[in-house]
């Protein structure tokens, strides 16, 4: 008797510690993601529609997870800093509570400095990522300036999470579809921009993650990359993060930061 005086007083504790917990609270997160193509998730599966946007691209991935009370998939593929002013920022509901975003590259050349590299000599790769170092160094800061602001005045409570780009190429390999000189003359130019937008989401009170880190030993000819090299078909996945790239590099670094 005493045994099942013991038992029974355990289960009736046990089911009352069941009903009195809370249930689990469904996210209050409105979460927006806005940027380029490295947002959008170019470079992986599943792109659809103009904006070239896929499912495991980093933002999505987030979305899947966390289950946020709403989600807003606005980064397209090609976009620039206009394009965020423009379009991307007026389509946001307001009120956002977190916000994730890459941009920059397209406003710097990424493409035209790539197929630069990739058609021309050493000399010429590097004059050309120097030019687009100029550019970053004296006109990118307005126009990261104007968009940072502009997502601020539409989301003045948000958790603004600004993503780096990585240094796209290995340089140790010897064997790789552009010569070292190339690959390095491009992270140089990556290196630049980065810096660049990690001073002006600064200065915007922005929370800066940085992808680099992710992406090391896995650039573009290491023998586990994360992003593609020069593709055909279809071309635009050319130099952009494949599904690891987003799933161990990109996610990570915004679920590190998303607070």
């Amino acid at each position: 008797m005493r045994t099942a005086t013991v038992l029974a007083t355990l289960v009736t504790t046990a089911l009352s510690l069941v009903l009195a917990a809370p249930a689990q609270a469904a996210s209050t997160v409105d979460y927006v993601a806005l940027g380029d193509s490295y947002s959008s998730g170019v470079g992986a599966p599943g792109q659809s529609g103009t904006c070239l946007r896929s499912n495991n691209s980093y933002a999505a991935q987030w979305a899947a997870r966390n289950s946020p009370a709403s989600f807003q998939f606005l980064a397209c593929g090609g976009a620039v800093t206009d394009d965020v002013l423009k379009t991307q920022v007026p389509a946001m509901k307001a009120g956002a509570d977190l916000v994730s975003i890459t941009i920059g590259g397209n406003d710097a050349g990424f493409a035209p400095t790539v197929i630069t590299c990739l058609t021309s000599s050493d000399s010429a790769c590097a004059a050309k990522v120097e030019s687009g170092k100029t550019y970053v160094n004296n006109t990118l800061p307005g126009k990261l300036d104007a968009a940072y602001q502009a997502i601020r005045a539409k989301a003045p409570d948000a958790r603004v999470v600004v993503l780096s780009y990585p240094l796209i190429f290995d340089t140790t390999s010897v064997l790789c579809e552009m010569s070292i000189a190339k690959r390095k003359s491009l992270n140089s130019g990556a290196q630049v921009l980065d810096e660049m937008i990690k001073s002006r989401a600064a200065a915007a009170g922005f929370v800066f993650s940085d992808v680099r880190d992710e992406f090391s030993g896995h650039g573009v000819c290491s023998s586990r990359p994360y992003l593609n090299g020069l593709t055909v078909i279809p071309p635009q996945n050319s130099y952009h993060p494949n599904t690891s790239g987003y799933t161990n590099g990109y996610l990570p670094a915004l679920s590190g930061s998303a607070g």
